[in-house]
């Protein structure tokens, strides 16, 4: 079998291609990232496209403000384009959803191929209603997502033959959408557990960490909101990440809350999960928070609301808590609860390292991808010979 992989960006993707070129299977890799950022792969099986996405993502970084609607679609559609003339043949060809639409049917017209859609999220018109709702309720405008992209991803929900989902949470949202089963499958992601490993902590400050954007979607206002207010002794909250341009104004709000660090290094984090005594994420929407894992993975529990995919990380009350969306009060009193009880803590930390090292990082993730691969053949080809049967039945 034979597997050709395209991503814009990295994502979870590289270490898809990564599992693919240890189990044997790898074809290509077709990405927008420079190739100086595709680590671990063979050169001759990586493919790029960087112009437009590297100046994209520059921008975003140094402004806090994402591309404008054009730009993305322009991104979008000139990376299709380009990886459908690159395509060559393999079995499968896996692309992340709304990157694809035309290397999808070159994939399966021309080539033959078992076509893959990965969708890292929830459902796009899910998180669309979601994330246009949460603006609303900040009173801040909120720029809905191209409905140009939204058709084209819609179109490859419809024309491929599996959709790849990493938690129970986007799964959900695909039934609620009306997608059948049949066509679904979750995959969780692994984690690095070389990258991000455990070091020992230097102090005894009680101490909540945040990684990600700091964004509306990934509610980061609804921790601050949890911790306003607190004054204990020995107690920090650290928040890592690049700061977007629509919580500035709020975030200011909260001075002297918080310790700000911006973004940092992948490479660097576990210094700083292992200086923490707790990791917090308050997320309206995303498929499956790989920060979640990674913050376990360096020995901390975990408090996450429903719809960061972490109930298929751990189970509540055992390795951290799950809590619902957009309730600072529970966030606020799951953190007094290990504040106040610190062998709780540490049972769920240990607790924590021992179940993400129990998933077998992303080796499990690439062995159960590979599965999904072979099922969804298996399917086309009892499904094309079905409809040969008919036909030659009905002549």
């Amino acid at each position: 079998m034979k597997v050709c992989i395209g991503s814009a960006g990295r994502f979870h993707t590289f270490d898809l291609a990564r599992q693919m070129e240890r189990l044997g299977h790898l074809g290509r890799v077709y990405t927008a990232y420079p190739r100086w950022k595709v680590d671990g792969l063979p050169s001759e099986k990586v493919r790029t496209f960087p112009w437009l996405m590297t100046a994209s993502v520059a921008l975003a970084r140094m402004t806090g403000i994402h591309a404008p609607q054009e730009i993305d679609w322009i991104i979008h559609d000139t990376f299709d384009r380009w990886m459908a003339r690159q395509l060559r043949a393999c079995d499968v060809f896996h692309c992340l959803s709304s990157f694809g639409r035309r290397t999808h049917r070159v994939a399966r017209e021309q080539l033959g191929a078992v076509t893959v859609c990965d969708r890292g999220s929830s459902h796009i018109a899910y998180q669309d209603e979601i994330l246009a709702e949460e603006h609303r309720f900040w009173g801040i405008p909120y720029r809905p997502i191209d409905r140009r992209i939204v058709d084209w991803e819609l179109e490859e929900y419809e024309a491929c033959d599996l959709i790849t989902v990493p938690s129970t949470f986007a799964y959900r949202s695909f039934i609620e959408k009306g997608l059948p089963e049949a066509k679904l499958r979750k995959v969780p992601y692994g984690v690095d557990l070389c990258t991000f490993r455990p070091t020992p902590k230097k102090d005894r400050i009680f101490r909540i960490i945040y990684v990600g954007a700091l964004s509306l979607r990934k509610g980061v206002l609804y921790l601050l909101q949890a911790m306003q207010g607190l004054r204990l002794p020995q107690f920090e909250v650290w928040l890592i990440g690049a700061a977007l341009r629509e919580v500035r104004p709020l975030l200011a709000k909260y001075d002297g809350l918080f310790r700000y660090f911006g973004p940092l290094p992948r490479t660097e984090l576990y210094r700083y999960y292992s200086q923490a005594s707790v990791f917090v994420l308050p997320s309206i929407e995303e498929g499956l928070a790989l920060v979640q894992a990674q913050a376990m993975a360096c020995g901390l529990p975990v408090i996450a609301t429903t719809n960061t995919g972490v109930e298929d990380l751990f189970n509540d009350g055992v390795e951290g808590f799950i809590v619902p969306i957009r309730d600072p009060e529970a966030i606020r009193q799951k953190v007094l609860h290990l504040y106040q009880h610190r062998d709780v803590r540490d049972d769920m930390a240990q607790a924590a390292l021992t179940r993400v090292q129990t998933l077998r990082g992303w080796n499990n993730y690439g062995e159960q991808m590979l599965r999904a691969y072979e099922d969804a053949i298996f399917a086309s080809a009892t499904s094309g010979a079905l409809e040969q049967n008919a036909a030659t039945l009905s002549n």
